[in-house]
């Protein structure tokens, strides 16, 4: 048993509900079950038709034509699920145009008719084509979840409803593949609910996880996990396999991997995720699984995050005091700013942050117990890989980049046993990251 996740742009339009189709029809003898996302940007029109709704307007004719001109390439009637679900997203954006108001309720509501849409055309297109298959919404598949809505938490019951909803199907006596909503939840009341952020591999993860299948697949329009993004590094290579923790530092670096949120059933389970390509269905694609079965290179792969921050803080007479930083810290928490690197010396402390957020709070509260300055326009480069081998690795990186006339202004090592971050400027991370990629990949 294995289980299939198409993203939005797998099952954009009919040709991609075709391929998506062709995909499970050849599998069948694995005895798939199937996650589905929205049909390509549905989700973003749903949002932009909520606020369309607080002012008045009440419109989903694009979002509609979309998704009928695609039932209607494929050669499917109307489909009295899906007149049912437009309807009700009428009824709901109708309700909020007269109330005026979006609550975090409705807005995990809202969103919700995307993924329950495209199960819908997928397992009819299935049954046209001579498949067994059926929709199932995820709280029907056994999903609950807290009630924090749009960052919506799995309750640890799933690890019992999700086999129960599911056990026709294990044993055999159910023969149609379940085509299930990623993305979202119900919670005890009855509300559906958003898994937020990777919410979809989530629902991937934790179906796979709870049912202890043979493998998670989570199919993209890629090769698999790549030694660096393709569209700076050309030559980039497919990655045959990288651990747990590599894959959350790729994806927490940029790389479009998994969220690092979706792979903590996995880790419970040890169960194995392979990312393939739905434009290559006979390729092999990236394993992601505990530990590595061979003897890898020392580095796995490149990742580059722009439009960095850099924030040095300086004092002379409080760094080694007891509760500084912890004080600092504490600043971050109070203006809701994350950290995504650290290092330290005797008198100062360098962080970096995502720019975007104001800081002129942030910077202000930290100014009355230390010098702060920023830095805007850097990049941090991070190599996933052996941190044993650090001192090659380094050196090899370093020699490169000297070459090259590049100077790293921050190195960050050792909080995570798979990662190397440097930063630069933002107008160097693309050359650093090709000169990189071919010191360590030729």
């Amino acid at each position: 048993m294995v289980v299939m996740k198409f993203g939005g742009s797998s099952v954009e339009g009919s040709e991609g509900i075709r391929r998506v189709g062709s995909i499970i029809s050849r599998n069948l003898e694995q005895q798939p079950l199937v996650v589905l996302s929205a049909m390509g940007d549905t989700t973003d029109f749903l949002l932009k038709a909520g606020e369309e709704a607080l002012e008045g307007r009440v419109n989903i004719e694009a979002l509609e034509k979309t998704h009928r001109d695609a039932m209607a390439a494929l050669g499917l009637d109307s489909l009295p699920q899906v007149d049912s679900l437009f309807s009700e997203l009428t009824g709901l954006l109708t309700g909020v145009s007269m109330i005026k108001e979006l609550s975090a309720r409705s807005r995990d509501l809202l969103v919700s008719f995307g993924e329950r849409l495209s199960v819908r055309i997928v397992a009819a297109w299935l049954q046209k084509t001579g498949v067994p298959a059926r929709p199932v919404d995820a709280w029907d598949g056994g999903f609950l979840s807290n009630s924090q809505f749009t960052q919506a938490e799995l309750l640890e019951d799933v690890w019992l409803t999700i086999p129960a909803a599911f056990g026709d199907y294990i044993s055999g006596r159910d023969k149609a593949v379940p085509i299930v909503t990623g993305f979202i939840a119900m919670d005890k009341r009855g509300n559906i609910t958003t898994l937020g952020r990777g919410g979809s591999d989530l629902t991937a993860t934790m179906l796979g996880a709870a049912l202890r299948v043979r493998e998670v697949q989570t199919w993209k329009d890629v090769d698999g996990i790549l030694t660096a993004d393709p569209r700076v590094v050309p030559g980039a290579r497919t990655v045959a396999e990288v651990t747990y923790d590599e894959a959350s530092e790729l994806a927490f670096f940029g790389s479009q991997v998994l969220h690092p949120r979706s792979m903590q059933p996995c880790r419970k389970t040890g169960t194995v995720v392979r990312v393939k390509n739905s434009y290559n269905p006979d390729g092999a694609g990236s394993i992601i699984l505990p530990e590595h079965t061979g003897n890898p290179g020392p580095v796995r792969a490149i990742t580059a995050v722009k439009n960095i921050t850099l924030i040095d803080i300086i004092s002379s007479h409080m760094l080694g005091a007891s509760g500084f930083l912890a004080h600092i810290f504490n600043q971050f928490l109070k203006w809701n700013i994350s950290i995504d690197v650290i290092a330290t010396s005797e008198v100062s402390v360098s962080l970096t942050v995502n720019t975007g957020p104001d800081l002129t709070g942030l910077i202000a509260d930290i100014g009355r117990a230390a010098d702060v300055r920023c830095h805007a326009g850097k990049a941090i480069i991070t190599l996933i890989c052996d941190v044993t081998r650090s001192s090659s690795i380094l050196a090899s990186a370093f020699s490169a980049l000297s070459g090259a006339g590049i100077n790293v202004q921050m190195i960050s090592q050792g909080a995570s046993k798979v990662n190397i971050s440097l930063l630069c400027e933002d107008r160097e991370a693309d050359s650093v990251v090709r000169i990189l990629h071919a010191a360590f990949f030729g």
